[in-house]
C-alpha cells in the first residue's frame, strides 16, 4: 500500500543518513575544493580536520535539512518506482530492461521535487566550515594559516577565524533565498540535479531488481534478507560512481559562497568546461569513493527496510477500524 511505502522509505532515509552523513559531508568539501584552494586530502584528512575544528558534530553539519527531508524524497523515489514498474507490466508479465530503465528515469525525476531544495540547503552547511577556514587564512593571518593548513597543526585556528560563517541556519538561507530570488532560489541546480539523478535511477533500479532475482529461489518468494541488502549495495556503489562527473557539476553550481580565487559558474556547460580545462578530466570524478561509500549502505538499507516491510508490521499492529 502507498502509506506503507512511504513509510518504509522515511525509516530507510533516517537510519542511513543517521549512518553515513559525515562521508557526504566529506563528500562535498572535496569535491568544491579548487586547486587553488586543497584543504583536504583525502577522506580521512578532511573528516580529522573537521573534528579538529568545528568538533565531532561538526561532520552533521546539514544533517537536520537530510533528516527532515530525506522522508519525503526516499518515499517519492521508491513508490514512484513501484508505480511505473505496475503500470509499465502488462497483465503482470516480467518487465524488459527497457521498461525498468523507464520506471527508473520516472522515479529520479519525481524525486527532484524534494531532492533540488534539500540538497541546496545541504551544501551550504556542509561546505560552510572548509570556506570559514579558507577564509579566516585571509589577510595578516594569510602565510601563517597556509602553513598550519598544510600541516593540518593550525587547522582550528583556522576554522575559528571563519567562525562567522559557520553559525548560519538553513532557516536563515531559505528566507534569504526566498527574499532575494523567490521560490526559483530553492530549485538553483534543478537542471544539474536531474541530469544527476535521473541516470541514477535508470541504472540503480533494473541493476537492483535484477540483482536481488539471483537470491530468489522462487519468483513468488522475497529474495532473502542479506541478498536484498548486498543488492543494493552493489547497485547504489555502481550508479552513483557511474554519475559522479554530474554530481560534481551539480555541488559546484549549488555553491552560494566560494574561496578566495575560486571560479563561479554560468551554467552546466561552463561548469563542465571550466573544470575539464583548470582541474583536468580527474576532477569529474572527486569524491566518488565518498559517494559511493554513501549510497551503497543507504540504499541497502532502504532496501532491505522495504523488502522486509517494517511498515506493514506497524501498520498491522494498529486497531483495525470496525466495518
Amino acid at each position: 500500500s502507498l502509506p506503507a511505502k512511504l513509510i518504509n522509505g522515511g525509516i530507510a532515509g533516517l537510519i542511513g543518513v543517521t549512518c553515513v552523513f559525515p562521508i557526504d559531508l566529506a563528500k562535498t568539501r572535496l569535491q568544491n575544493q579548487q586547486n587553488g584552494q586543497r584543504m583536504y586530502t583525502s577522506l580521512s584528512d578532511c573528516l580529522i580536520k573537521t573534528i579538529r575544528s568545528e568538533g565531532y558534530f561538526g561532520m552533521y553539519r546539514g544533517a537536520a535539512v537530510n533528516l527532515t527531508l530525506v522522508t519525503p524524497e526516499k518515499a517519492i523515489k521508491l513508490a514512484a518506482n513501484d508505480f511505473f514498474r505496475h503500470h509499465l507490466s502488462k497483465d503482470g508479465r516480467k518487465l524488459t530492461l527497457l521498461k525498468e530503465m523507464l520506471a527508473g528515469c520516472g522515479a529520479g525525476t519525481c524525486q527532484v521535487i524534494v531532492t533540488t531544495p534539500m540538497e541546496m540547503l545541504k551544501i551550504q552547511l556542509q561546505d560552510a566550515g572548509r570556506i570559514g577556514a579558507v577564509l579566516g587564512c585571509v589577510g595578516v593571518r594569510r602565510q601563517r594559516c597556509a602553513v598550519a593548513a598544510l600541516s593540518g597543526a593550525g587547522q582550528a585556528e583556522a576554522g575559528r577565524a571563519g567562525k562567522g560563517s559557520q553559525g548560519t541556519t538553513a532557516t536563515q538561507i531559505t528566507r534569504e533565498l526566498l527574499r532575494s530570488k523567490g521560490i526559483a532560489g530553492l530549485y538553483k541546480g534543478l537542471g544539474a540535479t536531474l541530469l544527476r539523478d535521473v541516470p541514477f535511477s535508470i541504472v540503480y533500479f533494473p541493476l537492483f531488481a535484477n540483482l536481488n532475482k539471483l537470491g530468489q529461489k522462487d519468483p513468488n518468494v522475497k529474495a532473502p534478507f542479506y541478498v536484498s541488502f548486498l543488492s543494493g549495495c552493489v547497485a547504489g556503489s555502481t550508479a552513483a560512481v557511474a554519475v559522479n562527473p554530474c554530481d560534481v557539476i551539480k555541488t559546484r553550481l549549488q555553491s552560494l559562497q566560494r574561496g578566495v580565487n575560486e571560479d563561479t559558474y554560468s551554467g552546466i556547460l561552463d561548469c563542465a568546461k571550466k573544470i575539464w580545462q583548470r582541474e583536468g578530466p580527474t576532477a569529474f570524478f572527486k569524491g566518488a569513493y565518498c559517494r559511493a561509500l554513501v549510497i551503497a549502505p543507504l540504499f541497502g538499507i532502504a532496501q532491505v527496510v522495504y523488502f522486509v516491510g517494517i511498515a506493514e508490521f506497524l501498520l498491522d499492529m494498529l486497531p483495525k477500524r470496525r466495518a
